[in-house]
């Protein structure tokens, strides 16, 4: 079938054949599974689910394959033939909903910012005062037990922590994955058949889990460092790319 014919889904076929790659081997190297990469080939758009998440593994895929990845996802818009597809134009309704939310999102996102420059600073500046230089990440074999009844021993520690905390989270040892955002990103982590956290965190979210698997999608996989028992995986994508991968724990 001449280029002029084909589909969408067919071209992406066509060019994973012609390198003689299956699926499984796309799916080893780019990180999203092979499921979803059929679907992109069948265009069953259903079984990826919203949109946004068919854009980011579509231009995860052509890249790969050396295909145009802003033509692939242009040409998906029109096959739904909708706004909310294609990213095109919008009324001007949703088009001032969408600004609104966008503003109130850029707000929002600042406040924290604001937030956790003030908390790092006051923390500096408590330390200073007391005398203290180094947080301790754990006890020292010789802490006396009155010492282990301070506040600050006896506060847990943060979910959401500061710059530089990638080290601290990755400690978490056997059975644990630990997740450093250096760039905002969506999150969805599943636990065990749970899901233990979802939603869009800011640049400096550490957050450790343990147990036996876990399902990790990312929105933005260049802006996710993972550590999977105290170890550094690194980055499961590139900026943008939109990323899911099981870990065995």
């Amino acid at each position: 079938m001449s280029g002029a014919f084909q589909t969408l889904g067919e071209r992406f076929r066509e060019a994973r054949e012609a390198r003689g790659l299956s699926l499984s081997d796309v799916s080893e190297q780019i990180r999203i599974r092979s499921l979803y990469l059929a679907a992109i080939e069948e265009e069953n758009w259903s079984a990826i689910g919203a949109p946004v998440y068919v854009r980011g593994f579509l231009r995860t895929y052509a890249r790969f394959l050396g295909l145009d990845p802003e033509e692939a996802v242009g040409e998906f818009g029109r096959t739904l033939g909708s706004p909310a597809a294609t990213g095109g134009d919008f009324s001007d309704e949703e088009t001032g909903r969408r600004r609104r939310w966008g503003s109130m999102l850029v707000g929002l996102a600042a406040t924290i910012a604001v937030l956790l420059v003030a908390f790092v600073v006051y923390n500096e500046l408590t330390m200073r005062r007391g005398g203290v230089t180094v947080v301790q990440a754990t006890p020292t074999p010789s802490a006396s037990p009155a010492a282990s009844q301070t506040p600050a021993a006896a506060s847990p520690a943060p979910s959401v922590q500061t710059p530089g905390a990638g080290p601290v989270a990755a400690r978490g040892g056997g059975n644990s994955i630990a997740l450093v955002l250096s760039a905002p990103s969506w999150l969805r982590v599943t636990v065990d058949g749970n899901v233990s956290m979802e939603g869009t965190f800011p640049a400096g979210t550490s957050k450790t889990f343990h147990g036996k698997s876990a399902l990790v999608r990312i929105g933005n996989a260049g802006g996710v460092e993972i550590y999977v028992d105290g170890k550094d995986v690194g980055k499961l994508g590139k900026p943008g790319d939109v990323v899911e991968h099981t870990f065995t724990l």
